[in-house]
């Protein structure tokens, strides 16, 4: 079978299209012969930085959507042929991906597989952010980094279905604003943000703050915050040290800051994940979410998938096409 490996580290260059033994699941996993795989910013850092890479050489990718080939020993309620969306632990870059059956999802009915890739990863993220760990109330504000990127547009509705009652976004550039107003926002900010942010609320902040980038901007966010605010940090995408808050930092605006990763949460309490998983699914089954696909490419081209994102010009999801 065809698969995308890094066998060093470095820029997108270094993925490689090889071809390779096709993998056997072993007890507790399925095996997929996906359709497509989703694209993401941990991608790119496993592949530049070695980022939850255990050795190389190393197929990447966390997120597929296709037809279960292969079950493994005690599997049940999963069955040959059905159609899945499914989380990975890396190797979803391939025409074959083996995945835990906790983490392998039965599609809702009507829904395809390009749609379902855009699901694993992001929705359930998404939905976290807003519902289970930010807690978002009605009237509430938030704000949130990368308002156009997947995660972004998906929690800007998200947001908006719950009764926030204003959503701010952060973004790159005015094209991505533009792009953002679509999905939920009320107001969204090119590059800095804390004044702004004052502006916009009168001087109160924010309730919630949602920050994947970490370093300074996660100090931004913290410092946007309303009295009795929350701030959710998942993810480092500036690589920044990891950050620390302490007594100062809190006690004056009895704030919180709390974390969350859904790979870590796949890795430790896969129950949870599948609860959250499938209150995340019902939200496109529903109509609240619709995530947008922007571009598409096939498993030859991932190089280009992640020059695309690694540009920080994209917007949406990015998938790549297994399936010919």
């Amino acid at each position: 079978m065809r698969a995308v490996e890094i066998q060093e580290y470095g820029g997108p260059e270094v993925l490689k299209v090889v071809e390779t033994e096709i993998p056997r699941p072993g007890p507790g996993q399925v095996s997929v012969d996906v359709a497509y795989t989703g694209v993401n910013f941990a991608d790119l850092k496993a592949r530049g930085e070695g980022y939850r890479v255990p050795s190389l050489p190393f197929v990447p990718g966390l997120e597929v959507s296709g037809r279960i080939r292969e079950v493994g020993a005690g599997v049940e309620g999963l069955t040959v042929g059905q159609e899945v969306a499914a989380l990975t632990a890396g190797g979803a870059y391939a025409e074959v991906a083996v995945t835990d059956a906790t983490t392998t999802f039965p599609l809702p009915k009507a829904m395809d597989l390009r749609t379902a890739a855009t699901l694993p990863t992001v929705l359930p993220t998404a939905y976290a952010l807003v519902h289970t760990v930010g807690r978002l109330q009605p009237g509430e504000t938030l704000l949130a980094q990368g308002a156009a990127g997947g995660i972004g547009t998906v929690v800007g509705q998200l947001a908006r279905a719950a009764g926030a009652g204003a959503v701010y976004g952060v973004v790159s550039s005015a094209a991505k604003a533009e792009f953002a107003r679509g999905y939920g926002y009320d107001e969204v900010f090119v590059g800095e943000f804390e004044a702004p942010v004052r502006v916009a609320t009168s001087g109160r902040g924010v309730d919630l703050a949602l920050d994947p980038v970490g370093g300074d901007t996660l100090r931004a966010a913290l410092a946007s915050l309303t009295t009795y605010g929350r701030l959710v940090s998942f993810g480092n995408a500036s690589s920044a040290p990891p950050w620390q808050v302490g007594q100062p930092d809190l006690y004056p605006g009895a704030l919180s800051v709390s974390g969350f990763s859904i790979l870590t949460l796949a890795q430790n309490d896969p129950t949870a994940l599948r609860a959250l998983t499938e209150r995340a699914f019902a939200t496109v089954a529903d109509g609240t979410v619709s995530l947008p696909v922007t571009a598409e490419f096939r498993l030859s081209e991932a190089a280009e998938a992640h020059r695309l994102m690694g540009a920080r010009t994209s917007t949406g999801k990015l998938l790549l096409r297994v399936a010919e």
